[in-house]
């Protein structure tokens, strides 16, 4: 293929958030631009409270849009990878949420925020006490790239999030 021709093939959308209503809204009035997914029972063991997971693109590195019902969060977990693999690449679309590292402060994720999570790195992420939160997920391709589910992020942890304010 041509230059040119390589640039428009690689150019072509890979897919289209759904229509609003069904997909893009829950029942409790949450609009986002992606569509909301399925209940996301194959992994509901590792959330408190009930997820969402909207495939978006499959291939080498397959995006999802996940959304967490309010106060729902994922246990910690490590993404593990090398030669370029196993970084997490967080981007909030709707609502309002958390991302926390070990060992550091939680970041307040709004819409328009992306967080790197460095493949070997021990975190979780979730909504907000009293938001829903959405966020595109994806973790970069590379070699021996794997996921370990840790412990849940206790109710009590959780509890000491801000609840509202600049830090909320």
């Amino acid at each position: 293929l041509s230059a040119r021709a390589r640039q428009r093939q690689s150019a072509r959308p890979v897919g289209r958030a759904g229509p609003k209503g069904k997909n893009g809204m829950t029942g409790n009035g949450f609009d986002q631009i992606f569509p909301l997914g399925e209940k996301n029972d194959a992994f509901a063991q590792y959330f408190i409270g009930q997820s969402y997971l909207a495939p978006l693109a499959s291939g080498s590195v397959p995006v999802s849009n996940v959304s967490f019902e309010p106060g729902c969060r994922n246990n910690w977990h490590i993404h593990h990878g090398s030669a370029g693999g196993g970084d997490q690449i967080l981007l909030c679309t709707a609502g309002s949420g958390w991302y926390q590292a070990e060992g550091e402060d939680p970041v307040s994720m709004e819409p328009g925020t992306v967080v790197r999570v460095p493949a070997g790195t021990k975190h979780w992420h979730g909504a907000k006490a009293d938001s829903w939160f959405s966020h595109i997920a994806f973790i970069t391709p590379g070699e021996d790239v794997s996921n370990e589910w840790l412990e849940p992020v206790t109710d009590e942890a959780y509890g000491q999030l801000p609840k509202n304010g600049a830090n909320a």
